[in-house]
């Protein structure tokens, strides 16, 4: 049996948070579909252009479903995501999300 999969996302935003926030709930579905959940998603406090999202996977395979949908990737953009500023870290299986 494969592990889930917890990851963290930066990435800059061309157009702030607002934007973003309706893509992902316009779209949260697909994601879902494909195996990945949301556990955050929010900027810095004094940066509405620094995105940190938090996504929870079934899979690696999940994993890359989201990575390779072209779809997802084209409405982040419209959203003002600026895609190659992305940054993809995999945090270490022992993370956890509740303590009971």
């Amino acid at each position: 049996m494969e592990l889930e999969m917890i990851v963290k996302l930066t990435q800059k935003l061309a157009r702030g948070f607002g934007p973003w926030k309706q893509m992902f709930l316009d779209n949260e579905a697909e994601l879902n579909k494909i195996g990945g959940s949301l556990i955050f998603a929010g900027t810095d406090k004094d940066d509405d252009n620094m995105l940190t999202v938090i996504l929870h996977f079934d899979s690696s395979e999940s994993l890359k479903a989201f990575a390779g949908h072209e779809e997802l990737k084209a409405k982040r953009a419209e959203a003002g995501a600026l895609l190659d500023t992305t940054v993809v870290t995999v945090m270490c299986p022992d993370a956890f999300t509740e303590t009971s």
